[in-house]
């Protein structure tokens, strides 16, 4: 079976590494009948001259922590120099880039991830030109990454645009090189959608803590610029909706991300929000199948590293199984085991082809220690904190309860800790941890696994052992 994967990044790397195996095994063989044991070939296409990387770690990249290098993801499969698809010929079976190239394929895999989101700001473009004016960047590429490490230097007046999960990590980065930075978030609090108001205080008063000043409820206007000697535009400012303009050298705009299935739609497949997929992570065309940012199986979309990683491992085993019967039709189908090894699919494919089941997973994120001796009061009555140590944060789920739901909360606050769990009936159905990740396995592993609480005291859920 040929499989084509169309995206290089995190689910695109991580389905050719699953299925690598099965690609590998005799490849020298001259012809294919000699060579039972080669299940799959597959070719992975992205249109990145960066080898796959790991898109969780770039903020380390541009904090200078970690060398690029460093997060780049294992090279498998058959990659591709650079390219673009531009087309899928469904009734040919070929993929159409844009260098000329068609690419034939059994199966197709769509990963091709998210853009961000570029908001409507006045002055982003010009004269209906797509063009970012000089200084102005998204974070979401190694060439982001890589163009922003380049300009931001000791002092650089640096605005970011977005106060999520996105522009928290850029601008902690950013000022780990000694750039001036400034967050404006058009929201109430700072990772509004993972963190409730105690929490995202003590995200916000840690990031004070290494200089970084951040302006809540703060809606940007839009942005101004000025002609460079050779006439391109360069930003000089970013003007707020009461008109007070902060001085910037970069802008870095992190405003969310959007599936992009512009190929999938050309194409015909059907498309929601994301790329519409069913257990099979199929798309309306049996030979097609989406996984990771572009993907929308059950009318949910993911956006989580981890997900994207289940929907690559299910995924192989889908395939496997499917070059091993000649792509039959089966009815006999189970549900997956989330994390299955690639040297496991052969057994597992044994009974039938596996589901995906949807991805219950946890948003995590670690920042870097602050200045030695930096502090604030994190938490009411609390003493100043030291946060020379890195403050690590887990959430999952919805953390703000609604009628009738039961809340626990701990608080430390000689280090800053913080914990909250939501219980609906008888389940976990969200929850915040940080400052202190002890308890994260234990209340990792009973969101993930859905199941009725056991009938312990609440308060050994946010122990050290979980008391289970």
């Amino acid at each position: 079976m040929d499989i084509v994967v169309v995206g290089g990044g995190m689910a695109g790397a991580r389905l050719a590494q699953q299925l690598a195996p099965y690609a590998e095994a005799h490849a020298d063989a001259p012809d294919r009948a000699e060579a039972p044991d080669r299940t799959v070939t597959v070719t992975l296409v992205g249109e990145e001259p960066h080898p796959p990387y790991n898109r969780v770690l770039l903020a380390e990249v541009l904090a200078g922590r970690y060398e690029p290098e460093k997060i780049t993801l294992p090279a498998v499969g058959i990659r591709t120099p650079p390219r673009r698809a531009v087309r899928l010929d469904r009734d040919a079976r070929r993929v159409v880039c844009d260098d000329g190239t068609s690419l034939p394929y059994d199966r197709l895999v769509l990963a091709t991830g998210s853009n961000p989101v570029l908001p409507p700001l006045r002055g982003l473009f010009e004269d209906g030109a797509d063009e970012l004016p000089l200084g102005v960047r998204c974070f979401r590429t190694m060439d982001d990454c890589l163009a922003l490490a380049s300009a931001a230097g000791h002092g650089t007046r640096v605005v970011v645009v977005g106060g999520g999960l996105l522009g928290v990590s850029a601008a902690q980065a950013l000022a780990a090189r000694g750039a001036r930075v400034v967050v404006a978030q058009q929201g109430e609090r700072l990772m509004e959608r993972h963190l409730d108001d105690t929490a995202a205080a003590l995200l916000r008063r840690h990031l004070e803590a290494q200089g970084v000043e951040v302006h809540t409820e703060c809606r940007v206007r839009g942005l101004l610029t000025q002609r460079t000697p050779d006439g391109r535009r360069a930003v000089r400012s970013v003007e707020l909706s009461d008109g007070y303009c902060l001085g910037a050298e970069l802008v870095v705009l992190a405003c969310g991300v959007r599936p992009r299935v512009g190929l999938a739609r050309a194409a015909g497949l059907a498309v929601a929000q994301g790329v519409v997929v069913d257990d099979l992570l199929r798309t309306s065309d049996p030979a097609v199948h989406a996984i990771g940012d572009c993907a929308q199986h059950d009318g949910v979309l993911y956006g989580l590293a981890g997900a994207a990683r289940d929907q690559a491992d299910v995924l192989a085993r889908v395939l496997v199984y499917e070059a091993r019967t000649d792509r039959r039709a089966r009815t006999d189908l189970r549900a997956p085991t989330a994390g299955t090894r690639a040297e496991d699919i052969r057994s597992d494919t044994a009974g039938g082809a596996p589901r995906y089941g949807g991805t219950r997973a946890l948003t995590r994120l670690t920042l870097a220690p602050g200045p030695p001796g930096s502090g604030a009061a994190l938490l009411d009555g609390a003493a100043p904190l030291d946060v020379a140590a890195p403050l690590d944060i887990a959430a999952f789920g919805d953390p703000e309860p609604g009628p009738g739901d039961d809340v626990l909360r701990l608080t430390d606050g000689t280090t800053g800790a913080y914990r909250k769990v939501v219980v609906r009936e008888d389940r976990l159905v969200g929850g915040i941890l940080l400052g202190d990740l002890a308890a994260v396995g234990t209340v990792a592993g009973v969101w993930e696994g859905d199941e009725p609480l056991p009938s312990a005291p609440l308060l050994h859920l946010l122990t050290d052992d979980g008391g289970y």
